[in-house]
C-alpha cells in the first residue's frame, strides 16, 4: 500500500533549473570552463561537489581541493541574484490530491539554504522530510539521498514512490531499490529510460498520480 510521495525538487517541483545552470555557467567560466546549460541538465540532481568534479573531469581537468567550496559558494550566490523559478502549473493542485493521503517528502541535489528558500517559499508546511545536497557525501546517482529518505519517513521501499526529471535521479531511486515515475522537463525521454515510467508532462503526471 502506498504511503508516500517523494518528489525532486529542481524540475519536478520548481522551475528553477534554468537558473541552476546559467549560475553554474558563469561560474566555470570564470575558471576557464564553458558549458551549456544541457550540459548541466545532464548531470542535475547531483550535488555541488558532484557536478564540480564531472564538469573538471569533462574537460580534462581536475579541480583543486579549494575549488569545491570556493565554487559552490560562488554558484550560490550567483543564483540567488538571479533566480525567478516558479512552481509548475498543476504542482499545487496535484500536492492537494497527495497531502491527506499520503507523507511527502523531498529530495534536492541543491544546497539546503536553497531547499529551505523555495520549499518555504512555495510550500509552506507541506513536506515532513527533506534532504538535500548538503546532507549526504554522495549525491545522486548515489542511492544515498533516497535511502535517508525513506528512513526518515518510517515506511519500506515498496511503500513509496520517487517523481524524478533527471537521469542521474532516476538512477539514484533505482539504485535504492524505489518506484520511479519520470518526467522530461528539461532532457530528452530517452535518457530517463531507466524509470519505471516515462510520462510525457506535468499534466500527465496528475493525471498517473491521481489513479493511486
Amino acid at each position: 500500500m502506498l504511503k508516500a510521495v517523494i518528489f525532486d525538487m529542481d524540475g519536478v517541483l520548481i522551475d528553477s533549473m534554468p537558473y541552476h545552470a546559467d549560475a553554474w555557467k558563469a561560474v566555470f567560466a570564470n575558471v576557464g570552463i564553458k558549458i551549456q546549460r544541457d550540459d548541466v541538465y545532464k548531470i542535475e540532481g547531483s550535488n555541488h561537489i558532484g557536478i564540480i568534479r564531472l564538469v573538471f573531469e569533462k574537460a580534462g581537468r581536475i579541480p583543486e581541493p579549494e575549488d569545491f567550496h570556493k565554487l559552490a559558494e560562488e554558484k550560490k550566490e550567483i543564483f540567488s541574484k538571479i533566480n525567478k523559478a516558479t512552481v509548475f502549473e498543476g504542482i499545487y493542485e496535484l500536492i492537494d490530491i497527495l497531502k491527506n493521503k499520503y507523507a511527502l517528502a523531498v529530495v534536492s541535489g541543491s544546497d539546503k539554504a536553497v531547499v529551505k528558500d523555495l520549499i518555504g517559499r512555495f510550500f509552506p508546511d507541506t513536506f515532513s522530510v527533506m534532504v538535500t545536497g548538503s546532507d549526504v557525501k554522495e549525491g545522486k546517482p548515489s542511492p544515498v539521498s533516497y535511502l535517508k529518505a525513506v528512513e526518515m519517513l518510517k515506511v519500506r521501499k515498496d511503500e513509496c514512490i520517487v517523481i524524478e526529471n533527471a537521469p542521474l535521479g532516476v538512477e539514484s531511486a533505482k539504485r535504492a531499490g524505489l518506484y520511479c515515475i519520470a518526467i522530461p522537463t528539461y532532457v530528452e525521454p530517452e535518457l530517463l529510460k531507466n524509470a519505471d515510467i516515462v510520462l510525457p508532462d506535468h499534466a500527465g503526471l496528475k493525471e498517473y498520480i491521481s489513479k493511486f
